[in-house]
């Protein structure tokens, strides 16, 4: 005979093999059958919203359904951060969790049902009958919604005796959304005649068209139209020929590329939601050019897109090629013309001044640049939320969208960062995970700078731009005259707190102390300790998708 939480971890085994998160008095019957499980495993992280972004992380490093699991009350409650991120980041995510008993609330009971609708999560509640079928409509739910769902397990059923387990009925999902009709295969029709008589056609993709699997099918479209690409933050390395691929669009692209996007007369988006920091707050895009989104989404997500045809990113793409190809266009030869390579210079900083800014601290694109140079070449990007943000994707290319994980930046938040390295690490068992954080967030995570350690071991790399402030809020309130006291962080020493872990802990203050970085890179990874590299920079240099905010702002 077998429990009703051994009946939820079986019928979920046959959807994942991974659960993140911390054990409590509601969930450790159920933690008890993910270890009994032969084919699930459980990694604990230190603070139960860790869980959540550990598990985030993982889907997005590995495209698996993500499972994190948390107990009630105050564990519940601590997880609405990144229950929230994950909602609005649409990540496939189901959260197992305690909740109160079927007789009522206890004291330390909260509605959970409401919290977690609040922040866009549904609830799904099992009985002692309904096990598997419950469970299968809330992994339905969370991949075919792209969403987060929370799994309920009451107090008093959790341990209640359920039979034999039974298989679960399998999963309904929907199909791939194609353009179907007159009118769309017309749309199509029509976009593939925009692009074969454009001089100058350009492609931008999201992660939303690496999500559908469009990458190869993008990339004979950029060739037959000649066309020069880039992608979203969350879609970079998406286009198979970097030689005409100008990096990342937006705030974090460089200058002289953004030049060039401004040049185009017909810009297809493919995936894309098109938010203020891909579209530099309206000003991508030159008046005058034709704007064509291709997305999932019920209607244009932007007002400057012309033109909106909804399908599948891949489905669309194929069928541009198709069309292309049965009209007998040609490429415009744009792309060619144009030395790409040299457009994605990003501002060097004070690298004539050995890096340093004017008030003696570090230049961080010096240092960005510099750690460039040094990082294995199999890697994860996974990056907390800051003014910092821009650095890495700015300076270290990755070679796929699921290479660089951003947990938190949907929604705003900070303080996600070291709980990100445990699942990028677990689903990317054989490359370096970097972690880029700030002193605001990497404070805040701090529990879970154990995790990062403990899981990573010598595949781990933390980055800490130690500013001795939250640089996003100075840069904002700050130079609008607000009291600059609560923005600032006395200077602390992660460097000693990664050494109380059991990591290797360097103060960067000076660029030759990136040597430490050197010689870790070069050692085996199985005879080196986690890295942390305490970068104490400059606030007075500002992030150029930061200046456009103040510019808006301002």
């Amino acid at each position: 005979m077998s429990s009703v939480s051994a009946h939820v971890a079986h019928a979920l085994s046959a959807h994942l093999d991974h659960v993140f998160g911390v054990m409590g008095n509601g969930n450790a019957h159920f933690l008890d059958a993910v270890e009994r499980h032969p084919s699930m495993s459980f990694t604990a992280v230190r603070h139960e919203a860790g869980g959540v972004v550990a598990a985030d992380a993982h889907h997005r490093a590995s495209g698996r359904l993500a499972a994190a699991t948390a107990t009630y009350g105050a564990g519940f409650t601590n997880t609405l951060t990144a229950l929230a991120e994950a909602v609005q980041a649409r990540v496939p995510l189901v959260l197992v969790a305690g909740d109160e008993p079927t007789i009522g609330r206890r004291p330390w009971d909260v509605d959970q049902i409401a919290l977690a609708s609040a922040v866009g999560a549904r609830t799904f509640t099992v009985g002692r009958t309904d096990v598997a079928a419950t469970t299968v409509l809330a992994v339905e739910h969370a991949l075919a919604r792209r969403t987060a769902a929370v799994l309920a397990i009451p107090y008093d059923v959790a341990a209640l005796e359920a039979g034999e387990p039974e298989d679960a009925p399998p999963l309904r999902l929907p199909a791939p959304l194609a353009p179907a009709g007159e009118f769309a295969a017309h749309a199509v029709a029509e976009l593939a005649r925009a692009l074969a008589g454009a001089r100058r056609p350009f492609l931008l993709a999201g992660r939303g068209a690496w999500l559908s699997g469009a990458s190869e099918a993008l990339g004979e479209l950029a060739a037959a139209t000649g066309a020069i690409t880039a992608s979203t933050a969350l879609g970079r390395g998406i286009f198979p020929d970097a030689r005409f691929d100008l990096g990342v669009a937006g705030g974090f692209g460089a200058p002289r590329a953004m030049e060039l996007v401004r040049e185009a007369d017909v810009a297809v988006v493919f995936g894309a939601s098109l938010n203020q920091f891909t579209m530099r707050f309206g000003e991508l895009f030159a008046p005058g050019t034709r704007i064509v989104q291709v997305d999932v989404a019920a209607t244009a997500t932007h007002p400057h897109v012309g033109d909106y045809l909804r399908g599948d990113a891949a489905i669309v793409a194929r069928a541009l090629v198709a069309e292309l190809a049965a009209t007998g266009a040609a490429a415009s030869g744009w792309r060619e013309s144009i030395a790409v390579e040299s457009l994605r210079t990003q501002e060097s900083g004070a690298a004539e001044a050995g890096g340093m800014a004017g008030d003696g601290r570090l230049d961080p694109r010096t240092v960005a640049a510099r750690i460039a140079e040094l990082l294995p070449e199999d890697r994860v990007v996974v990056s907390d939320g800051g003014h910092f943000i821009g650095w890495a994707n700015m300076y270290w290319p990755v070679a796929s969208p699921d290479r660089m994980i951003m947990v938190g930046t949907a929604f705003q938040s900070i303080g996600l960062g070291f709980p990100s390295v445990p699942g990028a690490a677990l689903a990317r068992p054989e490359s370096t995970i970097v972690l880029t954080t700030g002193d605001g967030g990497g404070l805040m995570a701090m529990a879970d700078l154990e995790s990062a350690v403990r899981t990573a071991g010598g595949r781990g790399l933390a980055v800490v731009w130690n500013d001795a402030a939250y640089g996003a809020e100075v840069n904002l309130y700050g130079l609008k005259g607000l009291a600059e006291g609560p923005m600032l962080i006395p200077e602390a020493d992660f460097a000693q707190a990664a050494r109380a872990f059991g990591a290797q802990g360097v103060v960067v203050r000076e660029l030759a102390d990136l040597e430490a970085l050197a010689e870790w890179a070069a050692r085996p990874a199985r005879e080196r300790p986690f890295l942390l590299l305490d970068c104490r920079i400059s606030g007075l240099v500002i992030a150029p998708y930061q200046r456009e905010i103040i510019r808006v702002n301002s």
